[in-house]
């Protein structure tokens, strides 16, 4: 039996540390559909409710992630 080498370790551990981000990612790109599906829901309610007389638009539209969410 023959113990791991130490690049060997190295290599497990950035493996692991490479799907804890995927799974990271994933979790935040779910949390900004929520937040967003929030928001739309905010919007449509004080719309309803004539708190706005005018629902809330965005300037622009963004599709690439947000800057500090990978």
């Amino acid at each position: 039996m023959t113990l791991p080498t130490e690049k060997e370790r190295w290599e497990v551990e950035l493996r692991q540390l490479r799907e804890e981000l995927h799974e990271l990612r994933a979790e935040q790109k779910e949390l900004a559909k929520a937040v967003d599906q929030l928001v739309r829901t905010f919007t449509t309610l004080s719309t309803h409710l004539g708190i706005t007389s005018e629902p809330y638009s965005r300037k622009e539209r963004r599709n690439q992630d947000v800057q500090g969410f990978a």
